[in-house]
């Protein structure tokens, strides 16, 4: 499988890293609220981020890793080359 890693922005500033086979399933999840507990207390605003090309193990790793950089590592990852979201269009 495909698996990619994301970003996702909320409305109060906060970036939620996540993995997913299918990024417009989860990012709807997110949205009703029902993809992951973090969302109970904050609401998805929009996709900032998507690498592809992981199996499930690699995905896993970094996701964690981008998890333990600080916000301003996480908005300078949103704006590097490494963010393939503009190849998939807008999300």
């Amino acid at each position: 499988m495909n698996w990619k890693v994301y970003i996702i922005l909320c409305s109060d500033g906060s970036l939620y890293t996540g993995i997913t086979t299918d990024v417009e399933r989860r990012f709807a999840q997110h949205l009703a609220g029902t993809g992951a507990r973090y969302f109970r207390g904050h609401t998805a605003h929009r996709l900032v981020f998507l690498e592809a090309g992981h199996d499930r193990a690699s995905a896993s790793r970094r996701e964690a890793a981008i998890k333990k950089l600080r916000p301003i590592d996480k908005h300078l990852l949103i704006t590097s080359p490494d963010n393939q979201l503009g190849d998939l269009g807008a999300q």
